[in-house]
């Protein structure tokens, strides 16, 4: 929230000074400012999450692309070896024996890298969402604010009562994210 937003909170919760039957009223405001901290809180952790993981998943596939690299160079070595005359056959078998083997390794290393990194991408989706749940939940919470704010300049119950049901529609919104798997 912002200085503006708590400053004009202040002046509700005045105004309801004035006015005991606007009390409850703010007491909810405040409740609904409390539950939209926390789940501003819990969003902001998320995407942090995400963008950690994003890193990671991003790491993986540098270091795939970097035994990618080393493979096809290993394989084109292979291939020149193979197309050129070489003076001692079987020196040259051992070193051609040597170095598929490292293909064969950088092949298998690359299958492990490639699963680590499509698991971490898995989980960056899945940490997307959840923020996508917390955002939306705190939408949802600041509209709660606004609408029962609108108690304080009519004088109509309803809409507390209607920024009342949108507040726990956002909590609810917003507990979902604890639920995404």
């Amino acid at each position: 929230m912002s200085h503006e937003e708590v400053h004009e909170m202040q002046e509700h919760a005045e105004h309801a000074h004035h006015d005991p039957s606007l009390l409850p009223v703010t007491f909810t405001m405040a409740v609904l400012a409390v539950v939209l901290a926390a789940t501003s809180l819990q969003g902001h952790r998320t995407h942090t999450e995400e963008l950690l993981l994003q890193n990671k998943a991003t790491d993986q596939w540098a270091y795939y692309q970097a035994k990618n690299i080393r493979r096809h160079t290993y394989e084109l070595f292979l291939d020149l070896l193979s197309v050129s005359a070489v003076k001692d056959t079987e020196q040259a078998n051992k070193v051609k024996e040597k170095y598929t083997k490292e293909v064969e390794r950088y092949r298998d290393e690359q299958n492990e890298i490639e699963s680590e990194a499509r698991t971490l991408e898995n989980e960056v989706h899945l940490e997307r969402r959840r923020a996508n749940r917390f955002d939306l939940g705190e939408v949802c919470l600041e509209a709660a604010i606004v609408i029962a704010s609108l108690t304080l300049l009519t004088k109509r119950r309803l809409f507390w009562q209607l920024g009342i049901l949108m507040g726990v529609a956002g909590l609810g919104v917003a507990l979902t994210g604890f639920l995404v798997h």
